[in-house]
């Protein structure tokens, strides 16, 4: 009997204390209108919010709890809530986005919502140890809220209270981690995965992407730029990391001699699709029509009218390859929205070889160069495509001293007033500067070689 009495009295103290616990955890935010989010076909961020908010044995569960009430109250009054300000870490100006509640006395535990933006490893590699100790850290310091990446290409830990950002910073810092661009500044690069294991690079993207992050390391943490700069490297025009469309300085990988066309491969893809196949799907499909089948099965190829569309090499990668003289295409300005709305990046060096350690070095000055540029003539809030399109492209070139080229035409002019009596003589110079370039840079080839 008193063991009896002894086991209620145990089960009651249990059940007490179960309730005390309950009682500390915050009622749920009803949430409607984001419980819609989840309703169709496709994956929603809400679903990963709950997640983290149902995690009642993790410190940041009141944290996502109160930040979905307060998106839901967004929805409901279509209004943002959110403000900036200053926060930062000791020695850096940029790589915090700070995030301050409007309706913190309604949601006391999303009242500070830092996010940490942090330079990833080049060509994004990672292994699983690297992936765990990242995920520590962040359920230590922050929301456990992580995207792998951001456009600029930076791993995105977002929720952190002003007093954890210091801590989590110096957490990453110890495992090899650095903050990446936030502010007017030079953003973080971001690389496609190339000469690792894609057969269609054309240089070593890794290894442009760290010369340049390496040498103008402080105009990422220290903004001192008119607004934002970003630099982005692909190996081939596949351009797997959206450079053209987003990138201040696109770096994109391409050949100047002729395509590399393995006979026997293109009849086995013949033999294995069909005639009519490899014409509707290969032959037609060729944006300037490069390309033509032979009776035999054998691929014909018109180099000079080959665009690097990528199509053909794309469908048949072990038939087609890039040629052998491989380098990169420069352009500038790439840019979503604002002022003078979205910009793609313009051609300001047609064919940038990137082979020697000279070459690199090279690529590395003119960064610096555009970067200059940029900080001494945009205006404030302007992208350097913007400051290009205000000043005129001509401007720009004679600032870079870069002569003028006909790939750097994006559209044939729409008036057909203009004089074209000079047209020969000009055609001519740009031959001649175009050959003592080529047979300059055979001379160096054969130099360090």
């Amino acid at each position: 009997m008193p063991e009896k009495n002894s086991s209620a009295s145990t089960n009651g103290t249990s059940a007490s204390k179960t309730k005390k616990e309950d009682a500390k955890q915050p009622k749920q935010h009803a949430t409607p209108m984001l419980d819609e989010l989840e309703s169709g076909p496709w994956p929603s961020f809400v679903t990963g919010l709950k997640r983290l908010r149902d995690s009642q044995d993790k410190q940041y569960a009141p944290m996502m709890n109160d930040l979905l009430g307060q998106l839901e109250h967004s929805y409901e009054e279509k209004l943002g809530f959110w403000k900036g300000g200053v926060v930062s870490v000791y020695g850096y100006g940029g790589g915090i986005i700070p995030r301050f509640s409007e309706v913190a006395e309604k949601f006391p535990e999303s009242k500070e919502f830092h996010t940490l933006r942090v330079m990833p490893p080049a060509g994004f590699h990672y292994d699983t140890k690297i992936m765990r100790q990242l995920c520590d850290i962040w359920e230590e310091y922050g929301s456990g809220l992580i995207a792998f990446h951001g456009q600029t290409g930076n791993i995105m830990f977002q929720g952190a209270t002003t007093e954890n950002t210091q801590k989590a910073f110096d957490a990453l810092n110890e495992i090899g981690f650095d903050l990446g661009g936030a502010g007017p500044c030079m953003r973080t690069g971001m690389s496609c995965v190339g000469a690792a294991r894609c057969e269609m690079s054309n240089y070593d993207e890794q290894r442009a992407l760290r010369s340049i992050i390496n040498e103008y390391l402080d105009e990422m943490h220290r903004p001192a730029m008119p607004y934002k700069f970003k630099f982005k490297f692909s190996g081939c025009p596949n351009d797997c990391v959206n450079s053209v469309q987003r990138a201040d300085f696109a770096v994109i990988g391409t050949w100047r001699d002729d395509m590399k066309v393995n006979q026997d491969e293109v009849k086995a893809y013949v033999g294995k699709v069909g005639r009519k196949y490899m014409i509707d799907s290969v032959i037609s499909m060729c944006p300037t029509r490069a390309l033509s089948l032979n009776d035999d099965d054998t691929l014909e190829v018109d180099n000079q009218s080959c665009v690097r569309c990528m199509h053909c090499l794309n469908v048949m990668p072990k038939a087609l390859s890039p040629g052998d003289d491989k380098g990169a295409t420069i352009l500038i300005g790439g840019k979503r929205a604002l002022k003078v709305g979205d910009l793609m990046g313009m051609v300001i060096v047609p064919f940038f070889k990137l082979q020697t350690d000279e070459d690199y070095d090279k690529l590395t000055e003119f960064a610096g160069e555009v970067m200059e540029f940029f900080s001494d003539n945009a205006l404030e809030h302007e992208r350097i495509g913007e400051t290009i399109d205000r000043i005129g492209l001509p401007a720009f070139l004679e600032a870079m001293g870069i002569d003028p080229d006909p790939n750097m035409v994006s559209h044939p002019r729409t008036s057909s007033y203009v004089r074209t009596d000079d047209f020969t003589e000009e055609a001519e110079k740009y031959f001649e500067r175009k050959k003592e370039k080529e047979a300059e840079e055979a001379e160096q080839t054969v130099a360090a070689e």
